[in-house]
């Protein structure tokens, strides 16, 4: 029988769930952790493990050695929701049959993948189940496959569910993975798991494999994690992997607000600098039931997040034809209900120049059963009343769907979302036209200021960057800054779903053309004229020169007594 303490174990993370999904920046999950953790639990040493993403892998091919020489190897993969990525890129299913090919070890599968795999992570799939040709296949939880198959001496493993009191152990023990990750320390999200299941039965969704229940982790037992995760070096967290934030800790449905304060004020007494703190899913549903107890929930997660946080709604449809065929659990009007109460209680702003504390997301998902062209246009409305009332989302999420097996849109197929895919791209271009551009205006105007936006790319003579948290907005600055660099940026003007903005403050004795063209009201005759009387002793100066009211946006460093 192999000793576990003998083992040497490669994990590679394909990205699972949402890497960089809509925005969403470099982050690790938690299936490398919890599985780095069961490993250890099993007796394998923490030294014997180690965690490459397949970025990594990509990055340097001597990498794979790791693979080649494991007596174990795990892959972590699978997408259920379809994006399109920055800053990640998913393993593609040939990348994952090379890795198999490759060791010489055991092989493991697991995570997301187990509910099935596309050629390609995209709306409109029908998704099949595909072993890769990997020795194992996790059919349950992959990090409980991890542990019983190195406690049966690789041999073999029954496929279970973990459950909440391994967690608590493995979450603790497994956060030492974090420190390989490519990102690690400073700009790196951990996705946090609150709960799993769900007892709504929406056509298209997985959570209700996990359960027809949610099962809650002990606010004690996640704060540990957090703790864990912070002695390691991790500031950016997101309350990412549960159905509804706001069912925390209740009896599945209904809010407990005495739970989310439990954990989020416990999360802030031992992570005292952290600089994320986001959610991802709440249910507009428990919303609109239990209205009192949710403006209660929203006002202490307001209290204790992080600005620019958002909570994704699943509406899905506003068309009731398709709501009532797939089992949707909110109709249009009691989203829009959900969307005022979460504007009221958590649409504030910490500074005038900040972006809000929280505000909804909107999820709207094409190729349900039901689908028709009087589908769009229930969308269109439904969308233009959320802006004629002055109210704000963060975002709106237009994707087809993924049809896996095990749901009930596994009957249907994504033939639907085949059919209608021109219409869908009409349709999908004018919302982006006639609502996302002016609601980001909204929810940004200019002078809207956007601490430490991580610069990653270079394109066109500008240089893109994203703040860590859910959904961050995409910035583009004129110039090509330094990658790696980190920045506050104001924002100066809107495209659909990204801003352009300038270093904030922008030194008018320093700025370059581009940067002082992209100031509102300024352009390159004005921008000339503020070049051509350099140097400045104060803002206002900027000002004079220019007509326009640039305090928003411009500092100087007084230029030194003349020689």
């Amino acid at each position: 029988m192999t000793d576990p303490a003998a083992l040497e174990v490669t994990i590679v993370d394909g990205y699972v769930d949402e890497p960089a999904h809509f925005g969403v920046p470099p982050y690790v999950s938690t299936y490398p952790r919890y599985t780095a953790g069961a490993l250890v639990d099993a007796g394998v040493r923490r030294e014997a493990i180690t965690y490459h993403t397949i970025d990594a892998l990509r990055d340097d091919r001597d990498r794979y050695r790791d693979v080649e020489e494991a007596d174990l190897l795990v892959y972590l993969g699978g997408m259920t929701v379809p994006g399109k990525y920055v800053g990640g890129t998913p393993a593609e299913p040939d990348e994952v049959r090379e890795l198999a090919w490759i060791a010489d070890g055991t092989t493991l599968l697991g995570g997301p993948v187990r509910f099935g795999v596309g050629e390609r992570n995209e709306g409109a799939s029908d998704m099949a189940r595909d072993d890769l040709d990997y020795d194992f296949v996790a059919k349950g939880d992959v990090e409980a496959a991890a542990h019983d198959l190195v406690e049966s001496g690789l041999e073999g493993f029954g496929d279970r569910m973990r459950d909440n009191a391994e967690i608590s152990r493995w979450a603790r023990e497994g956060a030492f993975v974090v420190a390989d990750h490519p990102n690690h320390p400073d700009y790196l999200i951990a996705e946090l798991e609150t709960s799993r299941g769900c007892p709504y039965r929406c056509s298209f969704c997985t959570e209700p494999l996990y359960g027809a229940q949610p099962s809650f982790r002990e606010p004690e037992a996640v704060i540990d994690e957090v703790e864990a995760l912070y002695q390691q070096g991790v500031r950016h967290f997101r309350l990412g992997r549960q159905a509804d934030i706001l069912a925390y800790g209740g009896d599945g449905e209904a809010p407990n607000p005495d739970a989310l304060r439990e954990l989020y004020s416990g999360i802030r007494e031992v992570a005292p600098d952290l600089e994320t703190l986001h959610l991802d899913n709440m249910n507009p549903v428990t919303i609109v039931r239990w209205p009192e107890r949710s403006r209660e929930g929203i006002r202490i997660i307001a209290e204790h997040n992080t600005a620019g946080d958002t909570a994704a709604f699943g509406l899905e449809s506003a068309d009731p034809v398709v709501q009532e065929e797939n089992n949707l659990n909110v109709t249009a009007e009691e989203c829009l209900e959900a969307v005022r109460i979460v504007n009221q209680e958590g649409g504030w702003r910490p500074a005038e120049n900040r972006l809000p504390k929280l505000l909804p997301g909107i999820n709207l998902v094409h190729g349900l059963a039901g689908e028709r062209e009087e589908t769009y246009a229930h969308n269109e409305r439904f969308l233009q009343g959320i802006y004629e009332e002055e109210l704000m989302v963060r975002r709106v999420n237009i994707r087809q769907v993924m049809a896996f097996p095990g749901t009930a849109m596994a009957e249907t197929g994504a033939q639907i979302a085949k059919d209608h895919k021109q219409r869908f791209r009409a349709y999908k271009r004018g919302v982006r036209e006639t609502f996302d551009n002016p609601m980001l205006q909204r929810l940004a105007p200019p002078g809207t200021v956007l601490p430490n936006v991580h610069l990653e790319y270079h394109r066109d003579g500008k240089t893109f960057g994203r703040q860590l948290g859910t959904y961050p907005l995409l910035v583009g600055v004129p110039g090509e800054r330094p990658l790696g660099a980190v920045i506050d940026v104001a924002v100066v003007d809107h495209g659909y779903r990204s801003v352009t903005g300038v270093p904030h403050p922008l030194d008018a004795n320093a700025a370059s053309m581009a940067e002082l063209r992209a100031l509102p009201g300024v352009g390159k005759g004005r921008a000339g004229d503020i070049v051509v009387n350099r140097p400045y002793q104060t803002a206002g100066e900027v000002s004079d020169v220019t007509g326009v009211d640039l305090s928003p946006f411009v500092a100087v460093t007084p230029a030194g007594p003349a020689d």
